[in-house]
């Protein structure tokens, strides 16, 4: 290499790596591996985004196949269950059910049943009835999975398999076993439905994955041996994400990975490059000036300097001079740390005004302590640094005297001596203390505002708040919807209100304490926030009551799912002290126009849909609508009238007579209640029962009846008549009723001649500890038991052991129809003979006939009662009925 070409490497290495340049390699440096890790982090982050969205895709997938198998099983289960209870169905009864279940939402194909592993029933026929006759044991493909699920007792889900029809399905075969008439469970054969598995896939998502490939294993349900059986096993070796699919046996697996494959480009990786290059030019252009800059300037500096040093001098000294008046003016050799020190800076600080020598040590011992280590840094960081002095601080004088000094300098050089630190002081005690005043005044009268307005504050808060929840409070939605009414004075003004009542609230509350229902509200308010808009209000208006307000026209249907939302959340347990906790809400939606309806009668139109949702049987959501409203008034005004009727005695008991099935005598009356209306006449309990017992005033008509029936038996006694016992019905809140035996006792009841008819369907099965109590005691006092409307209900002989009543009342729904039916007759003869092996009496309702009369009477039943004895009739009608002895015209 020559001369010159190493002179010009030389030269050019001195101007890339002068001072003014070394910034701008650095920046050079810090942007190259910024722009690196950004390359990797970006990459990094578009991978994990793409496994959450294939998580998420896979998630739903994964739901819609696992709720609409188990939902059609579910449905196939159904008609198991009634299988087992109907052993001997015929065709006829299995293709009426099992068309009861195409009629639902599903995906079936078809369903057979093989009593004894032979397929005797199928539908739909016409396009399976080549299935009939096959035997599950002479075919080997059917053969194992029939077995299997024979001996296991579980449902046997196989497939998918190709359909000779076309298609794929899956087969699900269901056990069936029933209890002979030994007690002994017999099988009964196989049940086998058919889902669709190509819908299947089309509505549970598979097929439509769009941005992510889906690969199914699991074949049989087997997820452990049972292969690929949809999508591309190939997905299982690019790193899937993996999601289980449960079934009633065994499950599937299901695969995923996007459909581009994890290794594609992120999509902004050329728009993240262009911004990283405009970044780093916008970064290094000016560094780049700068350097340049600061050179110049550099070299202006240096040559004004050496002109501008004894101009300097004499400014210096003149302006210290000017500015002296009241101050005092000090001055150090930084060099060798002389100080000298005028005679205002020795008055300043309590020194003799003698013009010796100071020292730092003589400054720094007048500090005061608290300012010391301030004061000593901000002088050594000018020492350090060659900056402005400025500096306030406290010195206290020998006589203990606090002054405050304001301190002001700067460091000079003259050319050929040492550096010094020029610098004056000045006491700035009034100042300072006029200073102090005014920020204590200052501070004093903004901490009062700050308080008041936190007290305001929170005192508002308070006031528009449940303090359990932190939601909104009952005033602070009146405040809410006022205001929206009035911006919507003349407009449009959409408002839709969702009235949250919880289910089952009491309970928790009853039995695990206050907190434990704090803790459940305080989750339910979560829950209600989490599953509406930002723009919705949600409100806590009392107790176990929500509001959801939705400012805006919503549709029905979005209001819908909201509902059912949040009902699905709330269904689920809720962990509390280890206790599971469980409760439902009951939602009543209402929506309107403000400026044509008031927004609280808009709350109000919800709370009567909440009234219907909670009647409907809770746990659901109901709309409002212009039909509920009228029947809301109507049950009102039932109501209003029940218990004006109460107060003014308009229960009255009407009288049905008992007769003997074959003396015809007379052996007892049945004392049923009547409301006497002053507009509307004599009406039956269907026009008032539900109504009393939403009102809890069921139990008061039952004594109000009860206690007539009493003075009635007594007339009839003291007149002569023979009308042996009087039976009443009680109700199922009378039973639970604590006080109930005392009342009993004291209406001092002949024993044997009163009855009391307990519904079938209510207490028989499973009756609590009260009920058992309360009936137990109601035998010791002499009154009978009867079991009302016998054969609707659910009791078993287990129960009527165990309860042991008097007497059988067989439901008129089983008595009218045996003149026509050798079947009924059967029936109803073999309840007769049930309770006759027992030891109980039979009396048959709804006797309308003599043929009636004659065919109970032959069966053996031991009284009658109906409309072919005598009608209900009041009490002086029955006093006269039963002196005349109309009844045995009859005979």
């Amino acid at each position: 290499m020559g001369d010159k070409a190493r002179q010009r490497l030389e030269r050019l290495g001195r101007a890339v790596f002068r001072a003014s340049n070394i910034p701008t390699l650095i920046a050079l440096i810090v942007i190259g591996i910024t722009v690196l890790y950004a390359e990797r982090q970006n990459r990094e982050v578009y991978e994990q985004s793409q496994r959450t969205m294939v998580l998420d895709k896979v998630g739903l997938v994964r739901a819609q196949l696992e709720g609409k198998v188990n939902a059609n099983l579910q449905l196939v289960h159904g008609l198991v269950s009634v299988i087992s209870n109907e052993p001997d169905m015929d065709a006829n009864r299995f293709a009426a059910l099992a068309s009861y279940l195409f009629a639902q939402e599903n995906l079936l194909i078809n369903i057979a049943a093989a009593p004894e592993l032979v397929v005797r029933m199928v539908y739909p026929l016409e396009a399976n009835a080549a299935a009939l006759g096959l035997d599950y044991t002479a075919n080997a493909a059917q053969r194992e999975a029939a077995l299997v699920a024979r001996n296991t007792r579980e449902i046997v889900l196989a497939g998918p398999l190709d359909l000779v029809q076309g298609g794929r399905g899956f087969i699900g075969r269901f056990p069936v076993y029933y209890t002979d008439d030994q007690g002994r469970e017999v099988f009964w054969g196989i049940v086998s439905a058919v889902i669709d598995a190509d819908r299947l896939y089309a509505e549970s998502g598979v097929i439509e994955t769009g941005e992510i490939a889906i690969a199914i294993s699991g074949r049989d349900g087997d997820r452990d041996a049972g292969g690929v059986f949809h999508g591309d096993p190939a997905i299982l070796a690019d790193n899937p994400v993996r999601a289980e699919v449960s079934l009633p046996s065994g499950g599937w697996t299901i695969w995923a990975a996007p459909a581009d494959g994890w290794g594609a480009n992120p999509p902004n990786a050329m728009v993240q490059r262009m911004g990283m290059g405009l970044a780093a030019a916008l970064i290094l252009v000016p560094i780049i000036l700068l350097g340049r800059l600061n050179d110049e300037r550099r070299r202006r500096m240096d040559e004004q300097r050496r002109r501008e040093i004894e101009l300097s001098r004499i400014s210096r000294r003149l302006g210290l001079a000017l500015a002296s008046s009241q101050m005092g003016v000090w001055e150090l050799d930084v060099e060798t740390g002389a100080l000298t020190w005028d005679a205002r800076m020795n008055q300043l600080y309590g020194y003799s005004a003698d013009g010796g020598p100071r020292s730092y040590r003589d400054w720094r011992d007048r500090l005061h302590p608290d300012d010391i280590a301030r004061a000593e840094d901000e002088f050594a960081q000018v020492l350090s640094t060659g900056s402005q002095y400025l500096s306030n601080f406290r010195i206290v004088t020998p006589a203990g005297e606090i002054r405050h000094i304001r301190a002001a300098g700067s460091i000079y050089q003259e050319k050929g001596a040492s550096m010094r630190f020029l610098g004056v002081n000045w006491d700035a005690t009034p100042d300072a203390k006029l200073s102090e005043a005014l920020i204590k005044a200052k501070t004093q009268a903004e901490a009062k505002n700050f308080e008041l307005e936190t007290a305001k504050a929170r005192i508002e808060h308070n006031a528009m708040h449940d303090p359990l929840t932190g939601l909104p409070n009952r005033r602070y939605l009146d405040h809410i919807l006022e205001a929206h009414t009035r911006q919507s004075a003349g407009a449009k003004g959409h408002v839709s209100i969702l009235h949250i009542d919880l289910d089952r609230f009491k309970q928790i509350n009853d039995t695990l304490g206050h907190a434990a229902g704090d803790a459940m509200l305080i989750h339910a308010a979560d829950v209600l926030k989490s599953a509406v808009r930002p723009t919705d209000f949600v409100a806590r208006i009392g107790g176990d009551e929500f509001v959801i307000l939705c400012l805006g026209k919503r549709a029905d249907a979005e209001l819908k799912g909201l509902a059912d939302r949040i009902i699905e959340a709330m269904r689920k347990p809720v962990s509390y002290q280890g206790h599971e906790c469980r409760f439902g809400v009951s939602i009543g939606i209402a929506r309107g126009d403000v400026s044509a309806i008031a927004a609280k009668q808009i709350l109000v139109n919800a709370d009567i849909a909440l009234y219907r949702a909670k009647r409907e049987g809770r746990s659901r959501a109901e709309f409002f609508s212009e039909e509920l409203q009228a029947q809301i008034v109507t049950a009102k005004r039932v109501a209003d009238d029940i218990l004006a009727a109460l107060e003014n005695d308009e229960f009255v008991a009407f009288y049905q007579p008992q007769v003997d099935a074959k003396t015809l005598d007379i052996v007892g009356m049945e004392a049923l209640a009547r409301w006497k209306h002053p507009t509307r006449g004599i009406l039956t309990p269907d026009a008032f029962m539900a109504v009393a017992e939403d009102l809890n005033v069921v139990a008061a008509i039952d004594e109000l009846i009860l206690e007539q029936a009493l003075d009635q038996h007594r007339e009839w006694a003291a007149a002569g008549l023979r009308v042996p016992r009087v039976s009443v019905n009680v109700s199922a809140r009378r039973l639970n009723d604590e006080g109930l035996i005392g009342t009993l006792r004291g209406l001092d009841i002949a024993p044997g001649t009163v009855s009391f008819e307990l519904v079938e369907s209510i207490y028989l099965d499973e009756r609590d500890s009260l009920v058992s109590w309360n009936i137990d005691q109601i035998r010791d006092l002499g009154i009978d038991i009867e079991i009302d409307d016998f054969g609707t209900g659910y009791a078993s002989i287990v129960s009527l052991l165990q309860l042991r009543p008097n007497r059988l009342k067989i439901d008129r729904q089983l008595v009218k129809p045996i003149t026509q039916s050798a079947e009924q007759r059967q029936l109803v003869a073999s309840i007769v003979e049930i309770g006759a092996s027992l030891g109980i009496e039979a009396i048959a309702e709804g006797v309308e006939t003599r043929e009636h009369v004659a065919l109970l009477a032959e069966m053996g039943c031991a009284a009658l009662q109906g409309y072919t004895i005598a009608r209900p009739m009041a009490g002086e009608d029955a006093t006269a009925f039963v002196a005349a002895e109309r009844w045995r015209e009859v005979g």
